[in-house]
């Protein structure tokens, strides 16, 4: 289905059709398209639940009320029917987003997907076909060098600032209407682990908890720094997390705290430190602090390792002596400040030069910072290709967002990597997302 030319822009030959699955709860998807639809494109929508009808508020939706059955043979019809070229999203590994993505390949239609920045706090990843595991991004360390010799510098200094409670009350707003008005499409199950009240609940317990002990936390961190003790961070992740949950080996967060446990004990320094800090938006449906307490004792070290709820990350950073991930953009942070850095998970950022790619348990001892050569070129690239500058949710950041993310999906003038490049000396991502290691049960 071609477009009468006379109804495009001037300079424009032919126009694309997005189709909008489920984004980032906020009108950001809907104002894109209306940036799209402004260069002369044509963008659909379907909403899944009544919380993506609230944040699109504009024509070309349909409303989708079918079972899981169905989706595959409706997304793949409506694919065929409006002749779309390209697909939006945000979460690739929700059931929902898995289907029409195996659809829109088998027809040559583009995906492209959307989520946080991985340089934050203003930025947005946007790239094709997926993160981490799936992402296009090269693992390769002479493509990288060769990509950044010919980006342009980035500007790091911070522009936007983001609205984290926006952010919450759009949150609750959306899953909380979606549960309540379930009849409006009863077919429709969401990717959420747990029930949205028993999240909202715990973790506005869990953030004033923080607060609370976010001093003591700071005082813990300030301790070892002043004490000159060396020392290792653990980030902990949230369990639901589809990084956790679709690129990592592990089946729950408890397995991955055994192993660096058991590992740091057998294999590191003696005299030095553990220090494990829960993400600060768990919320706390387990008790993570418990689960690090008894693998500690269980594997001799309960007088090295050290759980925090809250402080400072960057001044735990700074000092350490290297940080072990699953697959957290803390593992940037870490990188940006010169720690040497160890994934267990497939990461955009594991890559050969960058971290460690040896065996955990020579990691406590022969881990090296990243060569500053490829940092520089990562960043450059990274900066370049896949990140966009802005946020979700505060108005002026917002719309430095929409601005640069329909510029990049006009095909006219976006630049997009084509890069799948595994071919790295250990276990690949893809690999990585796959194995089932041992799994060690709680002590």
């Amino acid at each position: 289905m071609k477009p009468d030319p006379s109804s495009l822009p001037a300079g424009r030959t032919g126009r694309q059709v997005f189709l909008f699955l489920q984004g980032p709860i906020t009108p950001w998807f809907a104002e894109v398209a209306d940036a799209l639809e402004k260069l002369g494109h044509r963008c659909l929508r379907v909403n899944l639940c009544f919380g993506d009808r609230l944040f699109w508020r504009r024509g070309g939706a349909v409303n989708y009320t079918g079972s899981n059955e169905d989706w595959p043979a409706f997304v793949a019809d409506l694919l065929d029917r409006e002749a779309v070229t390209d697909v939006v999203l945000l979460g690739e590994q929700r059931f929902y987003h898995k289907v029409a993505i195996a659809a829109a390949k088998a027809r040559g239609v583009k995906v492209t997907v959307t989520d946080f920045g991985y340089l934050r706090p203003d930025w947005i990843t946007l790239e094709r076909d997926g993160m981490s595991g799936e992402s296009c991004f090269p693992r390769d360390p002479d493509t990288i060098m060769d990509l950044g010799r010919r980006a342009p510098e980035p500007d790091l200094v911070q522009r936007y600032t983001d609205s984290f409670r926006t952010q919450a009350v759009w949150d609750m707003l959306y899953h909380l209407s979606s549960s309540l008005l379930w009849f409006t499409h009863p077919g429709y199950r969401s990717h959420q682990v747990h029930h949205p009240a028993l999240v909202y609940l715990g973790t506005g317990l869990h953030i004033l908890q923080a607060r609370r002990n976010g001093p003591a936390a700071d005082r813990a961190i300030e301790a070892v720094r002043e004490a000159g003790t060396p020392y290792y961070v653990f980030p902990l992740q949230m369990e639901n997390d589809f990084q956790l949950r679709a690129y990592s080996p592990f089946p729950d967060l408890k397995t991955p705290i055994h192993k660096v446990i058991r590992s740091f004990a057998a294999h590191a320094p003696a005299g030095s430190r553990l220090l494990i800090k829960v993400h600060p938006l768990d919320p706390g449906l387990r008790n993570w602090g418990r689960v690090v307490r008894r693998s500690a004792r269980r594997w001799g070290v309960a007088d090295r390792i050290d759980y925090l709820d809250g402080g400072n990350l960057g001044r735990l950073l700074e000092a350490a002596e290297g940080v072990v991930t699953v697959n957290s953009t803390v593992g940037i942070w870490a990188l940006r400040v010169g720690r040497p850095v160890m994934t267990l998970g497939a990461a955009v950022y594991d890559i050969p030069g960058l971290t460690y790619q040896g065996e955990l348990d020579r990691f406590w001892t022969e881990a090296v910072p990243a060569r500053p050569e490829l940092w520089e070129a990562f960043v450059r690239t990274m900066a370049a290709h896949i990140q966009i500058r802005g946020v979700y949710y505060k108005r002026e950041g917002r719309e430095a967002a929409v601005q640069a993310a329909a510029r990049k999906l006009d095909v006219a003038n976006g630049d997009w990597l084509e890069y799948r490049s595994w071919s790295v000396p250990k276990v690949a991502g893809s690999d990585k997302r796959r194995r089932r290691p041992e799994v060690l049960q709680e002590a």
